[in-house]
Parts: structure tokens; sequence; C-alpha cells
């Protein structure tokens, strides 16, 4: 399995996403632009090699990184 390192910003947004928050309220909550909310998505896809949010998640979940708990 290859390790992925997320940013602590990249695993906190992820771990929001995965409550079904959407990215003007994971922004409101971090504190951030919807903008950079929107950014730190993209990059981790990047990293990931995936595209769509909904493939990101499945992978950082078979990766470990994050958890559905």
């Amino acid at each position: 399995m290859k390790k992925m390192l997320l940013t602590k910003r990249e695993q906190e947004i992820f771990e929001l996403l995965v409550l079904n928050k959407s990215t003007k309220e994971i922004a409101e909550q971090l504190n951030i632009s919807q903008k950079t909310v929107r950014n730190h998505i993209s990059n981790t896809m990047q990293k990931l090699g995936v595209k769509g949010r909904c493939n990101a998640i499945i992978e950082l979940l078979k990766l470990g990184a994050i958890s559905l708990d």
C-alpha cells in the first residue's frame, strides 16, 4: 500500500466531507474561504490521481487516511 501524506488541513476537510458537509459549511467551520476548501480538495485528488471527491474519499478510506467513525 502506498503511503499517502495529507496535510492536516486536507485531512480535516475530507473528514468533514465524509460527514456530508458542504464546501460552504466546511469553509465556515474552518474559518477559510470556499475557494481554499476547493483548492485543498483538488490538491488531494491530484495526489491520489483520481477524479471527483467520491473517488478521493474511497481512496483515502482504502489507505486508512480517513475513517467513517
